[in-house]
């Protein structure tokens, strides 16, 4: 089931077109990467599914009702650009942005004990904002956007301004709210989040949508049928393996190995590939090369043409 299904939505500003009819369907309990080059709409788009702004065509569904105010207390969202007041007290503030979502004060400081002690952050409770450092900033401007237990929750480039370790802890946090059935959307540019996060992905660029589908599926859809395989032998006897149905495309040496990488011509499967090599040679190790979706990301907006007029 669909939690939010955007139909032919459209932005015009001014004379810029910001969306271009952008269907997209984003399932109950995902991870729903938002990507696309900057200007490419995604803002626009996440702006109007919080009822920033409004379309100047198509709807929204929010499980199965037309997108209205009474949504917006089940829709937690992160903006790229950090909204904390600098003078004010970490405390006061966290408690004062969870009740504009609807918590009592009580409610609000329970819930806020409890994230700050999972996150060792209770020394901070009477520090002023601009005591903090950026990424000290996020982690409390990411606990008061889930705080209130979204069924949605939006995050615009959420790991800006984290190390290592606390980019972790925000991602074990993501997967262990998806896994409780809330619904993530994540627009980023760092596509390794991407592959480590999304279960499906929605690309838009130039203000339309140009790829959509589970990452698996999109990652299977732009397969290049290149094989990676390290070897012991000559490569006279591995280009000797080789049928028709391959093309060896690049190979070299190194001590007393080789590494070569072969195209798959006729969809013959790996075994057959392997079948042959074991005859000549001694595989160490044999891979499909995949895309990454920093790949597809960028093969997609470079090949995605503007339309004629």
């Amino acid at each position: 089931m669909n939690l939010l299904s955007i139909r032919e939505v459209s932005k015009i500003y001014a004379n810029h077109k910001a969306l271009d009819s952008v269907s997209i369907e984003i399932p109950e309990s995902s991870v729903f990467g938002l990507l696309g080059p900057n200007g490419a709409g995604k803002t626009s788009l996440i702006r109007i599914i919080n009822q920033i702004t409004g379309p100047d065509g198509g709807s929204i569904l929010f499980g199965g009702q037309t997108l209205n105010p009474s949504h917006i207390s089940a829709i937690g969202y992160l903006p790229e650009e950090r909204g904390l007041y600098k003078k004010m007290e970490v405390g006061e503030q966290a408690i004062y942005l969870a009740r504009l979502k609807g918590l009592s004060r009580a409610d609000a400081l329970k819930k806020l004990r409890y994230w700050f002690e999972k996150f060792e952050m209770q020394s901070w409770w009477r520090k002023k904002v601009e005591e903090l450092s950026k990424g000290m900033q996020q982690k409390v401007q990411f606990i008061v956007t889930i705080l209130h237990e979204p069924r949605l929750l939006i995050l615009d480039e959420p790991f800006t301004g984290f190390d290592p370790i606390n980019a972790n802890l925000i991602k074990d946090e993501l997967l262990g709210l998806r896994q409780k059935g809330t619904t993530i959307i994540l627009s980023t540019h760092r596509m390794e989040s991407v592959e480590e996060l999304c279960t499906h992905i929605a690309l838009i660029n130039k203000s339309k949508k140009i790829l959509d589908g589970q990452v698996k599926d999109v990652r299977k859809q732009f397969r290049s049928n290149l094989f990676e395989i390290e070897y012991k032998g000559t490569s006279v006897g591995f280009a000797n393996a080789l049928w028709t149905g391959f093309e060896l495309v690049e190979t070299r040496t190194q001590d007393d190995h080789a590494f070569a990488i072969v195209k798959n011509l006729n969809n013959s499967s790996a075994n057959d590939l392997l079948r042959q090599l074991l005859n000549d040679v001694e595989v160490i190790s044999f891979r499909e090369r995949i895309p990454t979706m920093n790949d597809i990301f960028i093969e997609s907006v470079q090949n995605n043409k503007p339309l004629e007029a």
